[in-house]
């Protein structure tokens, strides 16, 4: 059995030098972890379509209230959604273009 391969010094100081700082690794992480559950992809997929309140998102995606609000609030917290308020409602849409970017990738990685 051939013993396995080490990294020179200088290999394993080029990595390290470009190893994304661990706090990026878990901003990353929770990025990735959006994409993890089908409720939120449904939330963000239909919201590339149309701004809606959460009364819509819930007849959208049979959810109950309180988890379209809890994933809303995830979806917040990684600045993915953005809101509008118009008197008592409060309209959710896709914050920026990326996530167009990562859900189209994603469809087209599986080969759909």
């Amino acid at each position: 059995m051939n013993a396995p391969l080490r990294l020179s010094r200088r290999d394993e100081s080029v990595i390290r030098y470009y190893l994304p700082k661990n706090e990026i690794l878990s901003d990353l992480a929770d990025f990735f972890s959006v994409f993890s559950d089908a409720t939120r992809v449904k939330i963000l997929s239909s919201l590339l379509i149309k701004e809606m309140c959460v009364t819509d998102i819930c007849l959208l995606t049979g959810q109950r209230q309180s988890t379209v609000s809890h994933q809303l609030a995830f979806l917040r917290s990684l600045k993915l959604v953005k809101t509008r308020r118009e008197g008592k409602i409060i309209y959710y849409s896709v914050a920026n273009q990326y996530v167009v970017k990562m859900l189209d990738l994603g469809t087209k990685f599986l080969g759909y």
